[in-house]
């Protein structure tokens, strides 16, 4: 491992979620430097951060890409035009529609397939502008109504050439599912993947249970193989409550390096 004070070799196609540094306030400039020390070689920005007035000198400087971003949904249907303009400007050709609310994404089959002919829609007019449009799914997506997963009857609303699929394989272990059986269920479609862990039962309850890629239950080694499988291009590590943010950032790619 190594130590703190070193500065690692990135690791190729491995990118940090940013919304892991939220609770740090850092400017993005700071943010992309963070990530490189650690060990990263791209970033996956959350909201507006494409937007900061630095970020293409930041992410050049830094030698970071933007392997994709998290834009609300509302950000797509507002304003579609301006949120591709600004992540064409920092290179970034893929965006991410990160969460929704029960009240936008409804409870019965005939509202999943809503939602994803909905997205459909709009990764079709992202795919004129270059970009492509993913899903990124929670535990609650999981869930079964009409003998089928939500987040099936949304996948399968959508073209596969509209609408892909950012799976997270911490959430997916959340719900009780293998994330291996996930995988090789939308393969194909899942050219990001994020990279989360769970702590054993009962640990980490000041962390929500969470915990660092490669110190949690899910079997890494098996795991990634399958995330290439199924069409993964970047990796994504996330921890969404750490108490030590850029020690939980460098800890999981000092760990990753293992499989990688």
């Amino acid at each position: 491992m190594t130590t703190s004070h070193d500065t690692p070799e990135r690791i190729p196609n491995l990118a940090l979620q940013l919304y892991t540094l939220r609770q740090l306030g850092l400017p993005f400039e700071a943010l992309v430097r963070q990530s490189a020390d650690a060990g990263y070689s791209g970033v996956e920005t959350v909201g507006d951060q494409v937007r900061a007035p630095d970020a293409r000198e930041a992410l050049t400087t830094h030698g970071i890409e933007v392997c994709s971003s998290h834009v609300p949904l509302d950000a797509l249907e507002t304003d579609l035009a301006g949120v591709c303009d600004a992540n064409l400007a920092v290179g970034n050709r893929v965006l991410v529609v990160p969460w929704l609310p029960v009240e936008r994404r409804g409870r019965d089959a005939a509202s999943w397939q809503a939602l994803g002919e909905r997205l459909g829609e709009l990764g079709a007019r992202c795919r004129e502008r270059g970009l492509q449009l993913l899903y990124h799914h929670h535990d609650f997506e999981l869930g079964m109504v009409g003998g089928r997963s939500g987040l099936a009857w949304l996948m399968e609303a959508a073209d596969a050439q509209d609408l892909g699929l950012e799976p997270d394989l911490g959430w997916a272990q959340r719900a009780g599912l293998d994330p291996r059986a996930l995988l090789a269920s939308f393969a194909g479609r899942c050219r990001r993947v994020h990279l989360k862990d769970v702590a054993p039962a009962g640990a980490a309850s000041s962390e929500e249970g969470w915990a660092d890629v490669g110190e949690g239950v899910m079997p890494w080694n098996a795991l990634l193989p399958a995330c290439r499988e199924a069409g993964a291009e970047w990796l994504v590590v996330e921890h969404d409550a750490p108490l030590d943010p850029l020690g939980s950032a460098r800890r999981s790619a000092d760990n990753l390096r293992a499989w990688l």
